[in-house]
């Protein structure tokens, strides 16, 4: 059974854990919010989010994953039999398998991207009518709204990540984790240096890293807030499967206060690789949002640096490592629920989750393409799941299993997971009960109402 199965080691268990947190949101999302929010001032809230909010609901799922010992849906039921609390870890499960459907979509963008950046391709001249600064926005188009290219990168990662999953936890999940995170790492710290060396770079950074107060707004620390839960994974099933996985050893808050600071590290570091290189070349009126950061902003300081498809290519590299150790935590959340529940081996769980993607990922890429006709509530169908999920599932989900967590469950379960079954002596999980029972769900159901306001 998948619920014998166990992380090997304390740190293919923090690089499976942080594979499963850093993602696209803080490579493309994070510079974006950022970049609203006033730099510095935007980064502080967050930083405070983190580490007030973030970690306790990190250990209520945490808590909830270990002490129920399966998958999403299971851990409710196994800790509440007669109650229909399981309904959140059914949703839980939706929402990553919605989130997976267009995900691997972006991350086959990022794989193509990284082929062309090694070809040379991406930086080959473009009609453009004679303006070069349209020179990376036209690929773009170009290559987003045709339907054959993203469709065969969009099959590229999906097959990757099927070959992985089966792996399994140790052989697949952990071993990829392993491998990718210090790639991932020390291309972060490349970057970092380059970034820095760039004339005018301390521009940049002070923008960054020098808050000015006058910027901390409501809608501002709202926004933090869902870039923290966003960030770190939280509402999605992915901490309540993983932690399933580990030893009854592990140190919970030791844990989640590592990957959280680690998560952490990740969108400094994407900061100051970002905003010194914008500034250094006169671009802080460009738009940082989402696709237009990642695939028309940054090829065009590449191609100002000099070296352009080397640079290019690391920084893609970096950005598909990042996609794939998500996709792979995503698609886990499902694959442990097909097991669990129905007893199937692991091969089949991973075919039952996968096969269909290749439909419903395929919808999505086309979506933007032949398909961008076909819209719901005036979105098209990938714009349509981002939302979704980012604004309402999410945020939904964290908040209701803060009620369980907080409200429903014995007050022991917590003093027993964090305490490690009473060999861990420690005043925190009456803090973390507090700021679940209290804090945590007034300030998430914020976030919900304010697109409704």
């Amino acid at each position: 059974m998948s619920h014998k199965q166990q992380f090997g080691s304390r740190i293919g268990l923090i690089a499976a854990t942080v594979g499963s947190a850093v993602g696209l949101g803080n490579v493309w999302r994070f510079p974006a919010e950022a970049q609203a929010g006033g730099g510095a001032a935007f980064l502080l809230i967050y930083i405070l989010c983190i580490l007030l909010l973030g970690i306790p609901v990190m250990l209520a799922e945490f808590s909830l994953g270990r002490a129920g010992g399966t998958d999403a849906i299971g851990a409710f039921r196994n800790l509440s039999r007669k109650s229909h609390w399981w309904i959140v870890g059914a949703a839980a499960i939706l929402t990553s398998y919605l989130i997976l459907c267009f995900y691997m979509v972006v991350a086959g963008w990022t794989f193509e991207y990284m082929w062309q950046s090694v070809t040379g391709y991406l930086y080959t001249p473009v009609e453009t009518g004679g303006n070069y600064g349209m020179q990376f926005s036209a690929r773009m188009h170009e290559f987003i709204q045709d339907d054959t290219a993203p469709l065969i990168n969009t099959y590229i990662m999906i097959l990757l990540n099927l070959g992985i999953l089966i792996g399994g936890v140790r052989k697949g999940i952990e071993r990829l984790s392993n491998i990718l995170m210090p790639v991932l790492f020390i291309l972060l710290v490349i970057f970092c240096g380059v970034s820095l060396s760039l004339p005018r770079a301390e521009e940049g950074l002070a923008f960054f890293l020098r808050p000015d107060l006058s910027h901390i707004t409501p809608g501002v620390c709202l926004n933090a807030l869902g870039q923290a839960f966003f960030s770190l994974s939280l509402g999605m099933g992915i901490l309540i499967t993983y932690s399933a996985y580990y030893p009854r050893t592990t140190n919970l808050t030791r844990t989640a206060v590592t990957v959280s600071l680690l998560d952490l590290l990740v969108a400094v570091m994407m900061g100051i690789i970002i905003f010194p290189a914008i500034k250094s070349f006169g671009m802080e009126d460009h738009s940082l949002a989402g696709p237009t950061l990642v695939f028309v902003t940054l090829p065009e300081v590449f191609a100002r640096m000099g070296n352009a498809p080397l640079w290019s290519g690391l920084f893609f590299l970096l950005l598909t490592v990042a996609a794939l150790t998500s996709t792979i935590s995503i698609a886990e959340v499902s694959v442990k629920f097909i097991q669990d529940r129905f007893s199937m081996s692991r091969i089949k769980s991973c075919l039952i989750v996968i096969l269909p993607l290749f439909v419903l990922s395929a919808l999505c890429s086309l979506s933007q393409g032949s398909l961008s006709h076909v819209t719901i509530f005036g979105l098209n169908i990938f714009d349509f799941l981002d939302n979704l999920t980012s604004n309402i599932m999410l945020p939904a989900g964290s908040l209701l299993l803060c009620i369980y967590m907080g409200w429903y469950v014995p007050k022991n379960l917590l003093i027993s997971e964090l305490g490690n079954y009473g060999t861990i002596q420690s005043r925190m999980p009456a803090l973390i009960r507090f700021i679940i029972r209290y804090l945590a769900p007034v300030l998430i159901a914020c976030v919900l109402i304010t697109p409704l306001l």
